[in-house]
């Protein structure tokens, strides 16, 4: 046994003596030299940790949880995955307290303190704890969430008692998908390669949330925005590897990470945030071309010069969400330069008039406008018709297509199959794309999102509902550049092209 790890366990024997007044002889979590430390002692109201494996990332949340904290939530994505940190709470705490296993809840630790752990079995299931107050919540593996459920609860992190700090952990290693790319942007200053004010290890920064975006700011002085005053957060983010951790650096632990492929073997080991995500074997677009394509978008629109492919040269695309939680997305390409897309709440568009008053003004530049008619959007494409007759066509997803990929090789399931798959092919750089989409990370993960598969000799695509449950949001931005790059005038077969706008 090492001298580190002896004291570790030694500390842990003691921790379950109590005094005569019936708490600790010492603290039931000491946090180990370094990072873990200095994690544990920051004041920020967000704390990112982590980047390589075995870094101590569920041992610091559980160990405020339960000395820092009176009533914390620490939150893993599945269900299973709970069991572990349960068994490492379980070391720390000993007898104190009174722990319940089959609800996960520890209450009545020293100081008062309650904890509980959560495995979400259905992504949906974050809904439920809103309006749960709890000065500490954690998120263990951070990546494994979409950010929407992680933003929406910290609302809740707050407490009755003036004098308690009120935090959110995010621990997480370097993301392995799209997906998880999210977390890069909440912490760009410490992980975005080539941030224009890079950040220090532990450094605090502000941040307000302005237009659903993060806009960094001098400090956490409150200042006035309309008829708002808005007050900054602090966060900031610690990198761990697993030499911070000797109790598990003393195994064979490393030897195993050692033995992992490539990247995997980098973002496990290093906490590379850098080196690149690998993508699923089925994912229709890859997360490559994607980036590429970003890549190539400048600010200034550039001349209309045609495009490689069956698609008129200018036009504006609707995906329309009346009310609820998805957004009405408007997408305006120019060739084959997109421009920033315009996004609205469902909220704030709640009628079909609301949506089309999003696209009228941009038709005034020229070329069509395509509206996703197969719900919601039927009166906004009835609307835009009626005004601009044949400049107004309808995209009906569920519809069959005659449509074949360039090597007539692929049939496809329906409309929406082929749109992604056309896509795919916009992009694909063996065609000499020319494609410029916007730098928006949200619209990345949702282009990469989409996952294909075989039905009977048709490619299918998934079903949108498990696209939302990955990503925790519906892909409202990827639909709208798809649909804009959609050659409607092969879209469907002419005898199933009718539509009934009511």
């Amino acid at each position: 046994m090492t001298t580190a790890l002896a004291s570790r366990v030694s500390r842990l024997e003691k921790a379950t003596a109590t005094s005569t007044t019936g708490t600790p002889s010492v603290p039931l979590f000491t946090p180990l030299p370094g990072p873990q430390t200095r994690a544990y002692e920051s004041e920020a109201f967000i704390i990112g940790y982590g980047g390589a494996a075995g870094g101590g990332k569920s041992l610091l949340e559980i160990g405020k949880a339960i000395t820092q904290h009176k009533k914390s939530i620490v939150f893993r994505r599945h269900k299973e995955d709970v069991k572990d940190l349960w068994s490492k709470m379980r070391t720390l705490c000993g007898t104190h307290g009174r722990p319940n296993e089959s609800s996960k809840e520890w209450r009545d630790l020293p100081g008062g303190r309650y904890v509980r752990m959560v495995g979400l079995q259905h992504l949906t299931d974050w809904l439920k704890y809103q309006g749960q107050e709890h000065d500490l919540w954690c998120f263990d593996e951070a990546t494994q969430f979409p950010e929407l459920p992680i933003r929406t609860l910290m609302a809740w992190c707050r407490s009755p008692d003036p004098a308690q700090r009120c935090q959110v952990v995010l621990g997480f290693n370097p993301p392995t998908s799209t997906e998880g790319e999210w977390i890069i942007e909440v912490f760009a200053p410490w992980l975005q390669p080539g941030h224009p004010d890079p950040a220090e290890p532990g450094e605090l920064r502000w941040f307000a949330r302005i237009d659903d975006k993060d806009v960094e700011c001098e400090d956490g002085t409150p200042f006035e925005l309309g008829d708002e005053l808005v007050t900054p957060l602090s966060r900031t983010f610690f990198p761990a590897r697993l030499e911070d951790n000797p109790i598990l650096d003393s195994t064979n632990y490393r030897s195993v990470l050692q033995g992992m492929p490539e990247p995997l073997r980098s973002q496990m080991l290093y906490g590379d945030f850098t080196i690149g995500r690998t993508d699923d074997a089925y994912q229709v677009i890859p997360t490559a071309w994607v980036r590429a394509a970003q890549a190539r978008w400048t600010l200034e629109r550039p001349e209309l010069v045609g495009t490689t492919r069956q698609v008129p040269q200018s036009c504006v695309s609707l995906d329309v969400a009346e009310g609820g939680r998805d957004r009405t997305v408007v997408a305006r390409r120019y060739g084959d330069w997109v421009a920033p897309l315009i996004v609205k709440p469902g909220v704030e568009t709640p009628t079909p008039e609301d949506a089309v008053a999003m696209v009228e003004p941009l038709m005034l530049d020229g070329g069509y406008a395509i509206v996703d008619a197969d719900m919601l959007g039927g009166k906004a494409y009835g609307i835009l018709r009626a005004k601009f007759k044949n400049r107004a066509h309808a995209y009906q997803g569920v519809k069959p297509t005659l449509w074949r990929d360039q090597e007539t090789v692929f049939e496809f399931l329906n409309v929406r199959a082929a749109a992604y798959w056309a896509m795919r092919e916009a992009l694909d750089p063996s065609n000499t794309s020319t494609v410029a989409l916007p730098p928006d990370p949200e619209l990345r993960a949702e282009l990469c999102a989409a996952r294909w598969e075989r039905s009977g000799r048709k490619i299918k695509l998934e079903e949108k509902k498990d696209i939302k449950e990955r990503l925790g949001r519906s892909p409202d931005k990827a639909d709208a550049v798809v649909m804009a790059f959609w050659p409607h005038a092969v879209m469907v077969l002419p005898e199933s092209y009718g539509i009934t706008v009511g």
